[in-house]
């Protein structure tokens, strides 16, 4: 273990993860009885299809361009260009009409989720000026149904987005799907560390490791206490300094923080940066109770600089053992949301706010305002004493967002709309947002509970249900959401 590895520095303490590219498989194509019988069409369709590959390739994509194909024979080795390349997402262009046999392989076998698009030349025809071959081009969504009956009928899920090429509602739906691919990719290629035990009596955050990668894929890596201790205790006097450092520049210190409590947990977070690359993790849950002030005590009661900055970098970290809820802040935080842990907290009805928060690590990035450190001789419920963060989520539109789980153990994504308004906010080290659902909190809070949601979950930065519910259908889990419309 090296002293001079790179997440010692205080620049890249701040650095986001970087993480590989949305790989999107796309194939275009049209009946080819119609090339010899209107000229002209296959050269319009194709420069449709290439308008299709750029917009792609400038949402950050990596664009694996199939070609366009004319006839079953043409599908099948699209399919096994596109089955090869490992795509996160496969996208089939429907130009024209064309039959549901040239768009079935393609599904069967890519081994990738796929999305059918249809997206017209011009928001509408030019009917006066419109002949048999310019009408081609318009009508795209012809198959549509077709595909969707011979999907249905071979077990295959059917998505689709019709609109036209300059269609932003269009591109905005179709990039919806190509964020939830990217949230499956990230969950299939993880690694989430689990570290320390479950915190006793909370039997909601118990979670079975082997239905996590069944479900969702990746890889689990239990990891213990000791893993981090070596690595703290290896922190060297500059690198906990230039942590110090960073914590003055990045917090608001409040008079009540203890310079030596400081010290302890810029250790423990040049530790856990270590921790971190030294097992490739993409996200951590964590507790260890303790016992008498003895080293995994302090090493638990300092962990919350840490993994507030590691949760701003992009691998979040949760408390008290909660693995679904550290799933869930990674889905949110790749879906660029932010996601901060939290709990139920009070419930206002003077201002008909639901407020809720958390102890413990908070994603930094959506703070709404420079973050607090506070000094706590005490952490309720739990051992040990130390700093902790302070802070509100930007005020504005938010999504409660989190992982349930049924009685046959399926995973289930929870959702309910909001927005955070400002207000009197608890001081005492803990997250804390004043949050308004558009009804009566006492009825929000009956209505979310009853999800099957637990009782930890991740505050996510604007309305992100539409997201989360295409994340839910690419992973083939329920979605579930809480609104006013649906609430007895």
């Amino acid at each position: 273990m090296s002293d001079t590895a790179a997440t010692d520095s205080p620049s890249s303490a701040l650095d986001r993860i970087s993480r590989p590219r949305t790989r999107v498989g796309l194939v275009s194509g049209g009946l080819g009885a119609y090339w010899p019988q209107f000229p002209g069409l296959l050269d319009q369709l194709r420069q449709s299809a290439d308008l299709v590959s750029e917009r792609f390739a400038s949402m950050g994509c990596d664009v694996v361009d199939a070609g366009f194909i004319s006839d079953p024979q043409d599908a099948a080795r699209a399919a096994e260009k596109l089955r090869r390349a490992d795509c996160d997402l496969v996208v089939t262009f429907l130009t024209t009409y064309l039959t549901a046999s040239m768009v079935l392989p393609i599904a069967q076998r890519a081994h990738a989720p796929v999305l059918v698009i249809d997206l017209q030349p011009t928001k509408a025809m030019d009917h006066a000026n419109t002949d048999t071959g310019t009408w081609l081009a318009y009508c795209g969504q012809c198959p549509l149904p077709e595909i969707a009956n011979v999907f249905r009928r071979s077990g295959i899920p059917f998505r689709s987005v019709s609109g036209h090429l300059h269609d932003e509602n269009a591109w905005a739906r179709i990039g919806r799907w190509i964020a939830a691919a990217s949230v499956r990719k990230v969950l299939r290629n993880g690694r989430h560390g689990l570290m320390g035990h479950l915190y006793p009596g909370m039997l909601d955050v118990s979670t079975d490791m082997t239905l996590v990668s069944a479900q969702l894929g990746g890889h689990m890596e239990v990891l213990e206490f000791d893993d981090l201790r070596v690595r703290a205790a290896a922190v060297g006097d500059k690198q906990a300094a230039e942590r110090v450092a960073l914590a003055r520049d990045l917090f608001t210190l409040d008079p009540s923080v203890n310079e030596e409590d400081l010290l302890w947990a810029a250790r423990v977070s040049v530790g856990l940066d270590r921790l971190v690359d030294d097992f490739d993790l993409d996200s951590v849950a964590y507790y260890h109770r303790g016992l008498e002030g003895e080293i995994h005590e302090r090493l638990g009661a300092g962990m919350i600089l840490g993994a507030s900055l590691l949760t701003a970098r992009g691998v979040p970290m949760a408390g008290e053992f909660e693995l679904r809820t550290s799933l869930a802040m990674l889905v949110a935080d790749t879906l660029g949301a932010g996601g901060s842990f939290t709990e139920l907290q009070a419930l206002n009805f003077d201002d008909q706010v639901v407020e809720m928060g958390h102890d413990g690590p908070a994603h930094l990035a959506i703070s709404s305002r420079e973050p607090l450190l506070r000094g706590l001789g005490v952490y309720h419920g739990k051992r040990g004493w130390g700093v902790s963060v302070e802070f509100d989520v930007k005020h504005g539109p938010v999504t409660a967002f989190g992982l349930g789980q049924e009685a046959d153990g399926t995973f289930v994504f929870v959702a309910s709309e909001g927005v955070v308004v400002p207000g009197p906010l608890l001081e005492i080290g803990n997250t804390t947002s004043r949050v308004d659902f558009g009804f009566d909190p006492g009825e929000w809070t009956d209505a979310w509970a009853a999800t099957g949601i637990g009782h930890h979950w991740t505050l996510c930065t604007g309305h992100r249900a539409k997201d989360l519910r295409a994340c839910a259908d690419l992973l083939g889990l329920p979605f579930r959401t809480v609104t006013q419309a649906n609430v007895l």
